[in-house]
């Protein structure tokens, strides 16, 4: 069976000369997965822009409403990181439907990618660290409120904590929120979730390995999910401008294959999102990404 990934040219779109979100990588992964065969062109999907609606089910419609219309304060902008365009506003809504058409062939398939998403600094009524609006959090309750599914977990391994996924969910007893991250990285504040493990700076492939495999098995058993949400972030990698710990290629790639075994065995469908990566070399970034889609596809 083929992997089904989603990807737009609307991933990308212009930002100010110097900004450091590195927008290129969008395009570059979608080109290297397609050039490597690893998905078939005709099964790289456009997105279909998410609706105000399936917004509404996680933000404000006083937030969706001004970020759309371009009148969100300078304080809000700075908070969310990115000067607004309507290119912004475009990939927001389209990476979004990118996230909802992967958790949705995945329930089919088994295993499927968003080549964009996982933006878990969004909270309801704001935008923080590079997120817009909370991708994952609209595909989980998009999904129940179809009937798709009852319980979800949320497996977030960016290395920077969700803090807006889990204030979204707080005290949503059918949403698993695990996040390992970098204890003294962004956020400074962190926001409680249903299972953190907090990092300290320099952690490698070993202890890193050792402490996820404990905690996957918890995760699975408490949380019971219909569906897994996996942010596979590239930003552990140990040439990350904003990572902090010193995860290899090869032990990135065990991470991913960690996850996805463990869900296989139990018969639990994952969608993943790429979340974050900052790389010194870009090229390394999208290396760490490919990798997952690599693994993925040996999981459908």
């Amino acid at each position: 069976m083929p992997l089904h990934a989603w990807s737009s040219a609307s991933y990308t779109f212009p930002l100010p000369a110097g900004h450091r979100f590195p927008i290129e990588k969008y395009a570059l992964l979608r080109d290297a997965v397609i050039a490597e065969g690893l998905v078939a062109r005709s099964n790289v999907h456009e997105p279909v822009r998410a609706t105000v609606e399936e917004l509404a089910r996680v933000h404000t419609r006083d937030y969706i409403d001004r970020l759309t219309s371009g009148t969100l304060t300078d304080a809000e902008l700075r908070l969310l990181g990115f000067p607004w365009s309507r290119g912004l506003v475009e990939r927001s809504y389209r990476a979004v439907g990118g996230t909802l058409g992967a958790t949705r062939r995945a329930l089919e398939d088994g295993v499927a990618m968003n080549l964009a998403g996982g933006t878990h600094h969004a909270f309801a009524d704001r935008g923080e660290g590079f997120c817009v609006f909370n991708d994952v959090a609209i595909a989980v309750r998009a999904l129940r409120a179809e009937g798709l599914i009852g319980r979800a977990a949320i497996i977030d391994l960016d290395v920077h904590q969700g803090n807006g996924t889990h204030a979204i969910f707080a005290g949503d007893t059918e949403t698993f929120t695990f996040s390992m991250h970098g204890s003294r990285n962004y956020p400074f504040h962190k926001v409680p979730g249903t299972l953190d493990i907090e990092l300290p700076d320099g952690t490698g492939d070993d202890e890193y390995l050792e402490q996820l495999a404990r905690a996957l098995p918890r995760v699975l058993n408490d949380g019971r999910p219909d569906l897994v949400v996996y942010l596979a972030g590239a930003d552990p990698h140990e040439r990350d401008r904003l990572g902090r710990l010193k995860m290899t290629f090869e032990g990135l790639e065990r991470r991913d294959a960690m996850v996805l075994e463990a869900c296989r065995e139990v018969g639990i469908p994952v969608a993943v999102t790429i979340a974050g990566g900052y790389g010194v070399d870009v090229r390394e970034t999208v290396g760490v990404h490919l990798a997952t889609v690599r693994i993925a596809r040996g999981f459908v």
